[in-house]
């Protein structure tokens, strides 16, 4: 017999439980080859006090066994408590998270019969770095962080992806119209690096109207690779208009580590109640099965998977009358498919799936550094003493030392000079300082400046220093400007 692969488990709460004893029984069944270390992770820990939601102990199985199954759990509501998803992700660098979302029409509703889509999605950056801080009474702030090494690795697993599956398309979604360096960088790297496919299709869409296509006409799309947040979200909508998000299982890929799990929550109110729909966990332990090498029992769980929904064998969230023709309970579904292990769907198309796929790899190029040149400073204050043309004349009363008031801006609009009285103004202030043209400025005036701003009596809560990259600036213009 082959070696035993380790694995490590976590049974989750609400549902979590249940659908995971559901899937380890049919995957064991079908002849999965593995030796399990249990962890537990989710709301208990967080009551014992852990705020990660994880102890170390479980840190030391997953770097062990590299390879997570991973039930739903809940974070407790309130304060004080991180995403488990997010800090396992980041922290284990699981950079690419796969969510194909697929039609099984006729015996599963849904309004596109034949969809077929993978969601790549960026897992460690974006809006999802989690940097928030309260700067004044009235405006809180959330940083958007965006990565060359982050979109080249992510949009290389793309195309490489595409590639060893037989896709022949990958799309891009991004908001780089509005979000012209973060969104754009990703933009530009996913232009670069698909010139490295000649033999696949590739397209862009900016994400609202793409997201409105992947809606109305999801056969248009093959493999569509995003950032994290809007990966997030469309990998939803596109389960949800599939089926259902309960069919949707998920991959989580790193270097070193790879999580799999369902994509929904753990739906408490549902628990205990043998009623929860497992194909979520199992369809994310098949690609598992396949990321650690273990391909026919892979292909046997899935192939068996689809013949128990065309013989009409379905959980309450998808039972259909009419279509459906039996509706059965957590144990019960695995049951029926365990029952149906060796046998092959008659309509839906049958998987098979290559030992290749397991080795999908990615990576990012180092490059020289560019030339970095320090040309002024956004200063933010926390005012409410008058007019941006008040506070215009209140910052020119502050020595600069080469350092000149070129803008302010009030959440991004440019206010001042020439601004307009209907643009609504807080207490959140962006004032930019520019040297002169083809000038450079040091840090030492950046200090000077935010002394002589303190003993004028000016709130400064905080600064972002303007760079020029190789004589690109890397600071967006304020609206309107």
């Amino acid at each position: 017999m082959a070696k035993k692969t380790s694995i490590t488990v976590a049974h989750g709460d609400g549902i979590g439980p249940e659908i995971m004893k559901a899937t380890l029984h049919v995957i064991e069944e079908a002849g999965a080859n593995f030796d399990i270390e249990t962890i537990e992770i989710g709301e208990s820990v967080y009551k014992r006090g852990f705020t990660s939601g994880i102890e170390a102990a479980s840190w030391d199985s997953l770097r062990r066994t590299k390879v997570f199954l991973k039930a739903p759990i809940t974070t407790p509501q309130g304060g004080g408590f991180k995403s488990l998803n997010v800090t396992v992700r980041k922290t284990l660098g699981l950079y690419a998270n796969v969510r194909p979302c697929v039609s099984y029409h006729p015996f599963i509703a849904t309004k596109h019969p034949i969809m077929d889509v993978v969601i790549v999605r960026e897992n460690e950056e974006d809006l999802y770095a989690g940097i928030e801080h309260r700067q004044t009474d009235q405006v809180v702030q959330c940083l958007k962080l965006i990565t060359r090494p982050g979109c080249e690795k992510i949009v290389r697993y793309a195309f490489e992806y595409a590639r060893r599956n037989n896709r022949t398309k990958v799309t891009c979604f991004t908001k780089d119209n509005i979000m012209k360096l973060t969104d754009g960088l990703f933009h530009r790297v996913f232009d670069e690096i698909g010139g490295d496919y000649p033999d696949i299709e590739k397209e862009h869409w900016i994400v609202d109207i793409g997201a409105a296509k992947l809606a109305d006409t999801p056969e248009a799309f093959d493999v569509i690779v995003m950032p994290n947040l809007y990966g997030d979200i469309l990998s939803d909508v596109a389960a949800q208009i599939a089926g259902s998000v309960g069919l949707a299982g998920s991959a989580n890929i790193g270097e070193h580590v790879s999580m799999f799990e369902a994509i929904h929550g753990s739906a408490p109110r549902r628990a205990g109640q043998n009623v929860a729909n497992p194909s979520g966990l199992l369809l994310g332990a098949v690609m598992m099965l396949v990321h650690i090498g273990q391909i026919e029992a892979a292909e046997r769980v899935h192939n068996a998977f689809l013949r128990t929904l065309e013989d009409g064998i379905h959980t309450y969230d998808v039972y259909t009358e009419g279509v459906s023709k039996q509706k059965v309970g957590t144990r019960e579904f695995g049951g029926a498919i365990i029952a149906r292990l060796g046998q092959i769907p008659q309509q839906l198309k049958p998987v098979h799936y290559r030992a290749a796929e397991a080795g999908i790899g990615a990576g990012w190029t180092p490059r020289p550094p560019a030339d970095k040149k320090l040309v002024g400073v956004d200063v933010f204050l926390d005012w409410r003493k008058g007019t941006p043309d008040q506070l215009a004349a209140a910052l020119r009363q502050v020595p600069g030392d080469g350092l000149t008031l070129s803008m302010i801006t009030n959440r991004g609009v440019k206010v001042w000079p020439d601004g307009v009285p209907e643009t609504f103004c807080t207490d959140h202030w962006r004032c930019r300082y520019m040297v002169k043209d083809g000038e450079g400025a040091n840090h030492g005036q950046v200090v000077a400046l935010l002394a002589r701003v303190e003993e004028a009596g000016l709130d400064f809560i905080k600064i972002e220093n303007l760079f020029t990259f190789d004589g690109e600036p890397g600071f967006s213009l304020g609206q309107g400007q």
